[in-house]
């Protein structure tokens, strides 16, 4: 089975580390709100989930028994592909976030070097991105590679010419931009980080934060790339309107696809897109 070219990933990434659930009710921070939101992103059109997961007092955990709960939510309630982020929170230590991969999600996030983010620093070593690497070819975890910039896309042919490819075969990137101390979040960015992309990636998305939305989003679209929305990422729709539900966010991500031509790919297809059979 192949994936046809109109076919656009949707990735939805409903929670993050970095909201509160004070200041935004309608975040989903339980199992039960996560399933309620994975039933509902899957029927607007996405086909794969990212996950951060949070604890009974709605604070961000890498908690292995709250981990594997928040993976079954998503497998009882949808057939969406299930990716877990091994970024945790920018306070998370590394130990714990190649536990990660203990859950036995999908997929997970691989972030390909360190950077600033606001006035934090997200970790990652270079001899971390190998351990988890090599850990997500054990494990047969298909890996998204998320690039915050030119030099992470750099470090992501330095990493596959070393240890080959995913269990797979494929190689799926994500540029994450318009992070403060990343790239920004423009198509000019978007455009170089594509033409610098090593020879083995086979499909690629791209993620706007904040304003960047829509400017990444439609960059991404006239690439060919495909797309990560959520309240992960942003919380408005516009200046002053907030966000309902992440499944406004697929939604309006889906309507962008029809405009381009491309159809939402369902979770069969994005399996095989990473290689998961």
């Amino acid at each position: 089975m192949s994936v046809p070219p109109e076919a656009l990933l949707v990735t939805v990434a409903p929670t993050g580390a970095e909201t509160s659930k004070a200041d935004c009710p309608q975040l989903p921070t339980t199992p039960e709100e996560l399933a309620t939101t994975a039933r509902a992103c899957e029927a607007a059109g996405a086909a794969m989930i990212h996950l951060h997961v949070r604890d009974g007092e709605h604070a961000p955990t890498l908690d292995q028994v709250l981990l594997r709960e928040w993976v079954a939510a998503v497998r009882e309630s949808s057939s969406l592909v299930v990716q877990l982020s091994t970024g945790g929170s920018v306070h998370d230590p590394l130990e714990e976030r190649l536990r990660v991969l203990d859950a036995e999600p999908d997929s997970c996030s691989l972030t390909m070097g360190t950077t600033n983010f606001g006035d934090d620093v997200f970790l990652n070593p270079w001899p971390f991105v190998c351990e988890l690497y090599q850990l997500a070819q054990e494990r047969g975890v298909a890996p998204e590679f998320e690039l915050f910039d030119l030099g992470q896309v750099a470090a992501l042919g330095r990493l596959l010419d070393r240890y080959g490819l995913p269990v797979g075969e494929k190689v799926h990137v994500d540029f994450v931009m318009g992070v403060p101390g990343g790239m920004p979040g423009t198509a000019d960015a978007l455009v170089a980080g594509v033409a610098a992309l090593p020879p083995q990636v086979t499909s690629w998305g791209a993620t706007g934060i904040g304003r960047s939305t829509l400017a990444v989003g439609l960059a991404s679209l006239s690439k060919g790339g495909h797309l990560r929305v959520g309240m992960e990422d942003v919380l408005t729709l516009a200046r002053g309107v907030p966000v309902e539900s992440n499944a406004q966010l697929v939604e309006r991500a889906v309507a962008m696809g029809e405009l381009a031509q491309r159809r939402p790919m369902t979770p069969s297809e994005a399996r095989v897109l990473l290689g998961l059979g």
